[in-house]
């Protein structure tokens, strides 16, 4: 071991970079604050430029002020990166310093945090789930919160440019949901290295959307900079022609500065870098004594930082001349001692070096140093940490080209991946096995034992007693599950699409040697093209189908049963998917597969509520809610708040559906289940809305834009926001969000639970604009898709609104082609649909009240059964809406006038606390029209009714244009029938659009009928 060795930078003074400091200590100062909440800074910079010098100034200056400062490195080892590598770094850290404050934060949770730390380790690793990711993120994210939350933390992960898929997951998942505490995370890369196709890229953009995300990019040194950094590292002023001469040849990068200045000739002259950066950068390595340099190269083939155990057992020197070498290489500033207290090593005081060193390797020796390495660490395994050791191994024995070695330690890194749910790394592992199948004898292939960790696919030779052998299909089914589960999903369907082609090109008949496997096969091909939108995924569960009929049970087939059932529940609720469900829970119990009958359970409880068996279908639901929280199935249980909370919400149960919604967030939350959440939100927001918590529905439509990984959550998000933009008036952000919540849905899985509502919104926007055309076809469209069982819910409101639309364009002469075919289709769907629940009857009521409406047949009596019906549902839009329909009613028949006020108030006060603007300008016009004060009793009960076009403050020419306007007149039209010029009828056209508020013509004339400004024609003929 060394001792005492002068190790300062070459660069003993710290050189501009006055803004990007002044940045790092603005975010520390407000993270310190006594209210302090969470920064997040990003640092960018070519390789060489000082981002390591400045987040080496800022963290001693945080140190000093009392922070507590944990610093970990993305690691590269050859070209692989090991799992988590920073933040395992940065928690060890932590531990040392705080130890009684970490374990106090991962108090109960050590097991799965241990996947981070194997310090934390009581036991063996927790067993591996699909929501362990998740989970791991979760737990990680509030560990950190709880440290910081009495004390000021600076987190530095550095060399973002190598992490691994695992740290780019967690990363992003930290700076999303870090919500409390005194912490900094300082995060640094190398920006020269982010080419287009790099995997860092996406983060990056992803990162720039986060307002709490700060990113500082470092630029080169100026002239008088680079003056600066020279007058620090020769203790003297430089002359002015070798200022000139580094600046000119660094071109600013204060890395090469240093190394044109160290590599200068005896005269002074610095080298030429025209021939070669890597040669400059070699200059020094190539100056030291040759043990020192064989020590060097040694060091840039172990990883970016070597263990000296490690380092000695490949050297194979003497420890006196090891030592020397050491303290030549350091001495010269090459390589710097690396201890973080558990341990001694060596890295290279910049990357660029140990890359150049490593490329100047011959290929042989290269091979021939991994191989050493590989040798040692099988002959010594304590020479390294337990988590990276079969890691590393796999790697050296890879570069060594011995794939007979590197195979079963590369499968066996590839398992330990998958413990510590680092599912990206898993699936490069894999690939990385696969790539070496067949350079391996087929000998030691067959003493290799299959996987056995993707889901139900069949197992194959774990137990002893089977001496099955790994196949190579057995490799791509991992493959997909790993794909899947870190999110890359295209690569998942690439991988099952060559596994289905293997087997079919291993049998005669299509997939008839593997019938269990095949179907597997084709499960995961569903689901993954469901989810990619490429189709809905029934031709690919029926073929699974076909595979299995007629095998022994398994738990594939229980599988594929249980996943036509969920198929059916969404796209074809009804008696012959409730056999299905109910067949598929048969099933699964006779193989004992219980988390699939939990899965297929839940399904059917969500099919027996669609059906009217309300009650025992909610207690389904709930049972199976409460059975996979005790088993730890995280995943299915909050799959069953988002069912259950839908099933509330569909016989009208908003409230308890809230109720149920709010404990799925709490659930999701704390296990880190991010798209769980953002479906849990998307119901939660419907029931807000039905309920009247407008704001807080717009709160939860929100949550899902920022969290939702799959398209559908974020797709109802959408909608909701349009429908709560269309009620209050906003049409563009309601036509924005409706066309958004389309693109997210998809067209190729149409769905009736989003084709219905989306028809309703769109209806409902083009009828405000005017367009009634449009708003009869998006009716027709969703009623020609017909409502199945359970779909009442969402035809209701659809056929309610199509009435009302109707009923506003009665007498408009543009709109009189069509509506009797679109009256008579509301009709018909009307008797066809069911209703079976409370707020289903009402609507129904709504329906029959809007038709007499249209056909101007209203009666007081009939809105005042709607009131009645309405009143107990917590439905207070709906309730204001028919209180404003029986004020109008009750006036035109001359009824009390008490009454109409008391309707009028009652709504005009609800329309006001939603902030539904259209509704609230309707019943004040009204109550212009009856001379009724919706703040006071009316104390005019006698007066006539004022005009309701004046109360618009329209001139009486104004008052005529907008008549023809409504009629459907063009603007030459209305000049004939007038007797003005045209330009005078586009200039009073323009006057009403602004007193109306409203952006066109066809928006005035649905106004106009809508408000009952001019008395109805009638229709002709």
């Amino acid at each position: 071991m060394l001792g005492s060795v002068e190790t300062r930078s070459v660069s003993p003074v710290f050189v501009g970079r006055a803004d990007e400091l002044r940045t790092l200590n603005e975010a520390l100062a407000r993270a310190a604050a006594p209210e302090g909440e969470p920064q997040a800074l990003l640092v960018g910079g070519e390789a060489g430029v000082g981002k390591s010098r400045l987040v080496e100034e800022f963290t001693d200056a945080a140190r000093a002020a009392g922070a507590v400062i944990a610093i970990g490195g993305c690691v590269e080892v050859g070209a692989d990166g090991l799992p988590f590598a920073p933040f395992s770094a940065a928690l060890r850290a932590l531990r040392r310093q705080l130890p009684e404050e970490l374990a106090a934060a991962a108090d109960g949770q050590e097991e799965e945090l241990a996947l981070l730390l194997p310090e934390l380790a009581r036991t063996g690793p927790p067993a591996a789930r699909e929501d362990g990711t998740a989970r791991l993120f979760e737990l990680t994210v509030r560990m950190l919160e709880r440290i910081a939350a009495e004390r000021t933390v600076v987190l530095v992960l550095e060399d973002l440019h190598w992490a691994d898929a695992s740290t780019r997951h967690l990363l992003a998942y930290l700076f999303r949901t870090l919500r409390r505490g005194r912490l900094v995370v300082v995060a640094t890369y190398r920006a020269d290295d982010i080419h287009r196709r790099h995997p860092l890229r996406p983060l990056l953009a992803e990162l720039d959307r986060l307002r709490s995300v700060r990113r500082i990019e470092l630029p080169r040194f100026n002239r008088a900079e680079v003056h600066h950094q020279l007058t620090g590292i020769l203790a003297a002023e430089p002359e002015q022609r070798l200022a000139d001469e580094v600046f000119e040849r660094s071109d600013g990068n204060a890395f090469f500065v240093e190394e044109l200045v160290v590599g200068r000739d005896p005269d002074g002259t610095c080298p030429d870098l025209s021939d070669s950066l890597r040669d400059l950068l070699l200059v020094r390595v190539e100056g030291l004594p040759e043990d020192a340099q064989r020590v060097v190269r040694i060091a840039a083939e172990g990883g970016s930082t070597v263990e000296y155990p490690l380092l000695a057992a490949v050297a194979r020197l003497p420890e006196d001349k090891l030592i020397e070498a050491l303290r030549a290489a350091v001495g010269a500033n090459i390589l710097l001692p690396a201890g973080d207290g558990d341990g001694d090593g060596y890295r290279f005081r910049h990357s660029l070096v140990r890359e150049a060193v490593s490329d100047d390797l011959l290929p042989g020796e290269c091979s021939r140093l991994n191989r050493r390495y590989a040798e040692a660490l099988e002959a010594d395994p304590s020479l390294v940490r337990a988590d990276e050791r079969t890691t590393r191994l796999a790697t050296y024995w890879y570069h060594a080209h011995d794939a007979a070695k590197a195979l079963p330690v590369v499968l066996r890194a590839a398992v330990e991946a998958r413990r510590r749910h680092a599912y990206a790394e898993q699936l490069r592992l894999l690939s990385r096995a696969m790539e070496l199948w067949d350079s391996v004898p087929a000998e030691l292939r067959e003493g290799l034992r299959p996987l056995d960790h993707a889901g139900s696919y069949p197992p194959c030779g774990c137990a002893p007693e089977n001496a099955a052998s790994l196949r190579y299909l057995d490799l791509l089914a991992e493959s997909v599950e790993a794909a899947r589960l870190c999110g890359d999903r295209e690569r998942a369907l690439k991988l099952a699409k060559q596994a289905l082609r293997l087997i079919e090109a291993e049998s005669d008949l299509s997939s008839g040697n593997d019938p269990l496997r095949a179907a597997w096969f084709w499960l995961q091909r569903s689901r993954l093209v469901e989810n990619l939108g490429r189709g809905d995924g029934w031709t690919e569960i029926a073929t699974a189908q076909d595979l299995v009929r007629g095998l022994a049970p398994s738990a594939v087939h229980a599988e594929v049963l249980a996943t036509a059932a969920g198929w059916g529940m969404l796209h074809k609720p009804g008696p012959e998917s409730l056999a299905e469900a109910e067949r598929a829970v048969e099933y699964a119990r006779l193989v004992r597969t219980e988390e699939v009958e939990l899965n297929v359970r839940l399904t059917l409880g969500s099919l027996m509520t669609d059906s009217g068996a309300v009650e025992e279908g909610i207690a389904t639901m709930r049972a199976v809610i409460d059975r996979s929280l005790e088993l730890g199935l995280v995943g299915e249980a909050a799959r069953g708040h988002v069912n259950l909370c839908s099933g509330l919400e569909a016989v009208g149960r908003s409230t308890e559906a809230v109720r149920v919604a709010d404990d799925g967030v709490r659930l999701a939350r704390k296990y880190g289940l991010l798209d769980n959440e953002a479906w849990v939100q998307a119901n939660r927001a419907e029931s807000l809305f039905n309920l009247g918590r407008w704001d807080e529905a717009a709160d939860a439509a929100e949550r899902v834009q920022r969290t939702a990984v799959s398209p559908r959550p974020l797709g109802k998000a959408l909608l909701h926001r349009a429908e709560l933009a269309l009620f209050r008036g906003e049409l563009e952000q309601a036509a924005l969000s409706l066309d958004d919540a389309h693109a997210a849905f998809g067209k190729q899985d149409p769905m009736v639970q989003h084709a219905i509502p989306l028809a309703r919104a769109g209806l409902g926007i083009a009828a405000a604009r005017g367009r009634i055309d449009e708003a009869r076809t998006e009716l027709a469209r969703a009623v020609e898709s017909g409502f199945p069982p359970g779909a009442q819910r969402y035809g209701w409101p659809l056929l309610a609104a199509a009435a009302a639309v109707e009923a506003d364009v009665r007498g408009l002469p543009s709109a009189e082609q069509g509506r009797r075919a679109a009256l008579d289709l509301i009709r018909t769907a009307a008797r066809r649909l069911p209703t079976g629940c409370p707020s289903c009857e009402a609507l129904s009521l709504v329906v029959a009240a809007e038709l007499d409406r249209a056909e101007g047949r209203e009666t007081a009596a009939r809105w005042e059964a709607v009131v009645q019906a309405l009143g107990p549902l917590e439905r207070p839009y709906e309730l204001a809406l028919a209180r404003h329909r029986s004020a109008h009613a009750l006036l035109a028949e001359g009824g009390d006038r008490e009454t109409v006020a008391t309707l009028l108030r009652q709504a005009h006060a609800e329309a006001e606390r939603l902030g539904a603007r259209p509704l609230r300008e309707q019943l004040e016009l009204l109550a212009r029209r009856a001379r009724v004060s919706l703040s006071a009793p009316d104390p005019a009960g006698t007066e006539e009714p004022a005009d309701p076009v004046e109360a618009l403050g329209l001139t009486s020419r104004e008052q005529d244009v907008l008549r023809l306007v409504a009629a459907g007149h063009s603007n030459r039209q209305i000049a004939e029938e007038l007797y003005i010029s045209p330009k005078t009828a586009s200039v009073h056209v323009s006057n009403i659009l602004a007193k109306l508020g409203v952006s066109g013509r066809g928006e005035a004339a649905a106004l106009a009928h809508r408000l009952n400004l001019f008395t109805a024609q009638p229709a002709r003929g």
